[in-house]
């Protein structure tokens, strides 16, 4: 099992430096991973710091609260896939989805996943699952599927807990289409990641993608 290929090498904590972005670089072309995930502002630096070689720049969008208009969120998009993004992870409006209003919620997914596709892009969308209940993953499922979005995510790492084995049961349930699925928080060793795998995960978003490839065990989160 290649593990290094279903890695989001992450970093988006706010005081990142660009030292310690460009380890994150290169851990990632040590290991091969999938992508590098940062903040749309390091964007441009890290595009730069991948040219040439195989791993992504990701970037997230309406990071970590996902409480960002729907216009402005496009405008993020757009400037990260401007500034060599080739992947980005959306955070839907969850007070939204909870109050039981799914075409807003629907409307800005279909904005950002346009947008990405239109560039050659990949969206992911980070639908947290820490604060939903089963219905409102099953309608986040329909959401991804009608709008193209290429995967479904757990979560930013930043809610009450990250991903557990029954969320992507959940997703398993209730998605109809190939989407994809990205297992993300609190993933810190070749188990879990293992785990998450043979359950169907395609990507893994992790800040220990490092230490998970030396079967390590870490204690640092995203």
């Amino acid at each position: 099992m290649n593990i290094n290929r279903f890695i989001d090498h992450t970093l988006l904590k706010p005081f990142a430096s660009h030292e310690q972005l460009k380890a994150l670089c290169d851990e990632a072309k040590q290991y091969e991973f999938a992508s590098v995930c940062v903040n749309p502002c390091h964007a441009a630096f890290a595009a730069k710091e991948l040219a040439g070689t195989n791993v992504k720049t990701c970037c997230v969008v309406g990071f970590p609260f996902g409480t960002h208009l729907p216009e402005i969120k496009l405008a993020e998009a757009k400037a990260a896939l401007r500034d060599g993004a080739q992947e980005l992870d959306m955070v839907i409006s969850v007070g939204h989805l909870l109050e039981g209003d799914e075409a807003y919620v629907e409307h800005e997914v279909q904005l950002l996943a346009d947008a990405c596709h239109e560039a050659g892009a990949l969206l992911k969308v980070i639908i947290e699952t820490c604060y939903l209940e089963e219905t409102h993953i099953a309608a986040m499922c329909r959401i991804v599927e009608k709008t193209g979005a290429d995967f479904i995510k757990t979560s930013t790492g930043y809610g009450t807990r990250g991903a557990l084995p029954k969320d992507i049961e959940l997703f398993k349930k209730y998605l109809k289409k190939p989407a994809k699925m990205k297992a993300s928080g609190g993933i810190r060793t070749a188990e879990d990641a293992k785990r998450y795998i043979e359950m169907g995960c395609e990507r893994l978003g992790t800040s220990n993608g490092a230490a998970i490839m030396q079967g390590m065990q870490a204690s640092a989160d995203y």
